[in-house]
């Protein structure tokens, strides 16, 4: 019967686990260049007892674990905003920004000038070229995003983006405001594919979210009755073995 509740409380944690996920991709479903997660739950054995003596074989027990997060780097879809400093980065590739913890990588397209004239992301991080920050004197007009990333005004050439790709994407980590970091280590793509004008949207599936949402919630639930006949079982039992030793 300990088993019994051990194994559901298992199960109920990862859930619970689940929803917030659910949680966090359905709060991020307008985010630019967001990317949703999932978790991917394994069953886990305990391990057989080698101790001798037992009337009978030692049984394993079996517990739900989560032990992957598997990340949707699927692209999100395009928007077109008309915007000359919105872009969209084709599939794999990066933005380099400067950020406080150093250098982090987005997919949110929605830059800006900052007060002193440099190209940053909505939330103010500098955008890197291949030479460093893109800056822009006062009164520069025209500002053309080629698609391989150069970026050009009426008064010239101002440095091309810095698009890199990763072997392993799905070992990226999120650190909040759009931006990912990696352990390994990035390499310049060779053939970037920008578009100027339009931005990447979030890849969350509200449906599908939302379906995922009302079964994990039946789960939970369906759980939590059995946890509770458990529960009233072995109270019945108690009382019953306390009728006898009486």
């Amino acid at each position: 019967m300990e088993n019994t509740i051990l194994v559901t409380l298992s199960r109920q944690i990862t859930l619970q686990r689940k929803m917030d996920i659910i949680a966090n991709n359905m709060a991020n479903m307008n985010t630019p260049g967001f990317k949703s997660d999932e978790l991917k739950f394994e069953e886990y054995l305990t391990p057989i007892a080698s101790v001798d003596g037992f009337e009978g074989p030692d049984k394993q027990v079996k517990f739900v674990t989560d032990p992957h997060l598997i990340r949707n780097m699927a692209s999100g879809g395009e928007r077109r905003t008309g915007r000359e400093l919105d872009v969209s980065i084709g599939d794999g590739g990066w933005m380099v920004v400067d950020a406080p913890q150093g250098e982090r990588f987005t997919r949110n397209g929605q830059l800006k000038l900052s007060g002193e004239g440099t190209l940053v992301t909505s939330e103010g991080y500098p955008v890197l070229g291949e030479g460093g920050e893109i800056t822009f004197e006062p009164g520069e007009t025209g500002i053309v995003i080629g698609k391989d990333g150069t970026i050009s005004t009426t008064q010239g050439n101002k440095g091309r983006l810095r698009i890199v790709e990763f072997q392993n994407p799905q070992a990226m980590s999120k650190q909040g405001n759009s931006l990912y970091n990696s352990d390994e280590t990035p390499v310049d793509s060779e053939n970037p594919i920008v578009t100027q004008g339009a931005y990447e949207t979030s890849n969350v599936q509200p449906m599908k979210q939302m379906t995922q949402m009302i079964e994990t919630v039946r789960a939970y639930s369906s759980i939590a009755k059995m946890l509770e006949a458990v529960d009233e079982s072995r109270g019945k039992a108690i009382q019953q073995l306390g009728r006898t030793d009486s």
